[in-house]
């Protein structure tokens, strides 16, 4: 009863649809005034269904001026291996390397290649064009939600975080499993843990070794948010201001980085982006921070108030939002195609 009842409290690890649900009648009301199903897809006018979800990754990147992302390309299943270590000389990717689906989210299919062994395995399981991209060895991993009317040219940040991965310290005596199991947000994923670190699962951690269980720093994942917002100052917006000015139209999303501290960051020194998530990306700096479930929602449609202004503004100017029957199909060949990775996951392990 006890566990139960903790798990009804905390709102924080319900499932997504259970947490959204109330406040759908809030998002049909924006349908109605808008006269579409997707009125979203105007919002971020280069991306792919507005960035909600099943969007290219390469579109963003193709946006961003090369130096201000990792040396990334992407690769073909039907590729040889060898054409493969071909692209990774050429582009310069020593290992390890990140790869990630192309198309895709949620940290899945999201793996740290640390040699050929891996990376052969990897490309002979994976059934979908992924990206190949260096790992970046910066220690701080950060979110940042961007919002910009396209009337303005200044935005603001909504929130800012520090993102701390899903990992466990040895103790030199407990194995990978135990503790696992006496992490809280560890035990909660045992399944996929534990076939990702088949070989180490029943090994003793070293005493001190930082063991990382994920390196997508996603909430689904397990990773452990700190609240930055009394960080956010005028160089951190002005910051954003030109690098979502630059012709790509990113309106609202949240960008992931990497760097080596905060200062630097907002100095504009020393960072790099991983992705840039459009309309779809949750404001997820309620996670962890000490929102109550009611300050959480108040969050919520906030964002989604100025994510339907900036989709009406932009329709004004001649971004039509897509059809109903484009937007079915698509979502529908989306969530087929997430269903398909999540199985495809699991085996690689």
């Amino acid at each position: 009863m006890k566990n139960i009842l903790q798990r009804i409290t905390n709102w924080e690890a319900w499932p997504f649809k259970l947490l959204y649900t109330p406040l759908s009648v809030f998002w049909l009301w924006y349908v109605i005034k808008s006269k579409a199903v997707w009125f979203f897809t105007s919002s971020n006018p280069k991306i792919t269904f507005g960035g909600m979800e099943g969007e290219p990754k390469k579109e963003m990147y193709d946006l961003l001026p090369k130096e201000l992302y990792p040396p990334t390309f992407t690769v073909l299943p039907s590729e040889d291996i060898v054409i493969v270590q071909e692209k990774l000389l050429l582009h310069n990717i020593q290992y390890p390397f990140i790869v990630k689906p192309e198309v895709g989210g949620q940290g899945i299919l999201l793996r740290k290649i640390n040699n050929l062994h891996e990376l052969q395995h990897y490309h002979s399981l994976m059934q979908w064009e992924y990206i190949v991209q260096q790992l970046v060895q910066y220690p701080m991993e950060v979110s940042v939600f961007y919002i910009r009317h396209p009337a303005e040219s200044k935005g603001i940040i909504t929130g800012f975080l520090h993102k701390i991965p899903l990992q466990v310290t040895g103790n030199g005596k407990d194995t990978l499993e135990t503790l696992v199991k006496q992490h809280p947000k560890g035990n909660k994923l045992l399944k996929s843990l534990r076939a990702k670190h088949t070989d180490a699962w029943m090994q003793p951690v070293a005493e001190g070794e930082k063991y990382m269980l994920s390196y997508a720093a996603n909430h689904n994942r397990g990773a452990r948010f700190i609240d930055l917002k009394n960080e956010i100052d005028g160089r951190l917006v002005n910051l954003f201001d030109d690098i979502s000015s630059t012709g790509n139209e990113f309106y609202y999303g949240r960008y992931d980085i990497m760097c080596t501290n905060v200062e630097d960051f907002k100095a504009g020194k020393n960072f790099t982006i991983l992705e840039y998530n459009g309309c779809g990306a949750e404001p997820n700096h309620f996670y962890d921070t000490g929102y109550t479930l009611s300050g959480a929602y108040k969050e919520i449609l906030k964002h989604w108030k100025a994510l339907y202004h900036i989709s009406k503004y932009n329709r004004q100017r001649g971004v039509e939002p897509w059809s109903l029957n484009k937007g079915r199909k698509f979502l529908t060949d989306s969530r087929k195609l997430t269903t398909a990775m999540k199985a495809i996951d699991l085996k690689i392990g």
